[in-house]
């Protein structure tokens, strides 16, 4: 086909490339939208607590989500600190502890999609438990700054996200109101 031709036509986008015409199907942008929706790769779309999210207000969170790389042994957060964030596992293991009178203790490993720190989005109170990279690790990092964000520019969003946590906290506290001498997670 003629150059000419094939950049006549409206319904093509048209490039040149030493010499060749190369056509390429232009989409719509509800086209566009819905195949992003329909991707399975978004990498923040295995966090349970956003389960409930629609493809579009996941992508709307994103950008609040802040990736951090942890390497095996190194400590995501320290027993006695004020905690700011919730963390959730993207890939790797992270071993949740806490020091007890016969030394530390590992209370439950969590994996890719698991949260942990749920509480330090709703209290201002010191960690009670250690959190440590058990093995190479990336995490998203959710503030409280951020949820008070969403709260005031997409509250159905952090409505979803937040009766997702407390279901989350619910199922914590059944947990151990089941095994009271039980402090696993």
């Amino acid at each position: 086909m003629a150059h000419d031709r094939c950049c006549a036509k409206t319904d093509q986008a048209t490039g040149r490339l030493d010499g060749l015409c190369v056509e390429t199907p232009v989409l719509s942008f509800p086209t566009l939208l819905r195949r992003w929706n329909q991707r399975s790769d978004q990498p923040y779309s295995i966090i349970k607590l956003f389960s409930t999210l629609s493809s579009r207000e996941l992508k709307n969170i994103a950008p609040m989500l802040h990736d951090r790389s942890y390497v095996e042994g190194e400590v995501v957060f320290d027993e006695g600190e004020v905690g700011q964030a919730i963390y959730f596992v993207l890939d790797g293991t992270v071993s949740l502890r806490r020091t007890l009178a016969d030394g530390q203790r590992v209370l439950v490993s969590m994996e890719k999609g698991d949260s942990f720190g749920a509480l330090a989005l709703l209290l201002d109170e010191p960690r009670v438990i250690q959190a440590v990279a058990q093995t190479n690790c990336r995490l998203a990092v959710f503030f409280r700054s951020d949820l008070h964000q969403l709260m005031d520019t997409r509250a159905p969003a952090a409505f979803k996200i937040s009766l997702e946590m407390a279901r989350h906290l619910a199922h914590i506290l059944r947990k151990v109101a089941i095994h009271p001498g039980s402090v696993e997670i």
